[in-house]
């Protein structure tokens, strides 16, 4: 069986680091994309990805825009595009507009584990 493999859509590096560190831990692969609008062309490099996480808050295109643009791909259908942001007041947008989840930076190395499993299980988490 191979490892779950995250893409992470951050403009901050050391928030994409702590994230990364963090997968790893949990034997999650990853691809980082610092610059949102090189998605689609990051995405034509990568055969899977099994769990999304994006900033909401980024130079050019904003995570509700890159949203939008993963729903409307049929190819993420059922992979979970979790808001990730210091912006914990978004958690209601969030939801409305259609996030999988939200986790709210900093994120709480004690909690992640089970947070990140019960995602890859399908469940939604809502914690800001």
């Amino acid at each position: 069986m191979t490892s779950p493999h995250a893409l992470i859509v951050d403009d901050n590096k050391e928030n994409v680091d702590i994230l990364a560190e963090l997968l790893t831990l949990e034997g999650v692969t990853f691809t980082r994309v610092h610059n949102p609008t090189l998605v689609e062309a990051t995405l034509d490099n990568l055969s899977s990805v099994d769990i999304i996480f994006l900033d909401l808050e980024m130079p050019k295109v904003d995570g509700y825009q890159l949203l939008e643009w993963f729903q409307a791909d049929s190819r993420f259908e059922n992979v979970p595009v979790v808001a990730y942001t210091v912006h914990v007041s978004e958690i209601s947008v969030a939801r409305q507009l259609g996030f999988h989840s939200f986790l709210g930076k900093p994120l709480d190395a004690d909690i992640f584990p089970e947070q990140l499993a019960r995602i890859l299980n399908g469940e939604r988490v809502w914690y800001g």
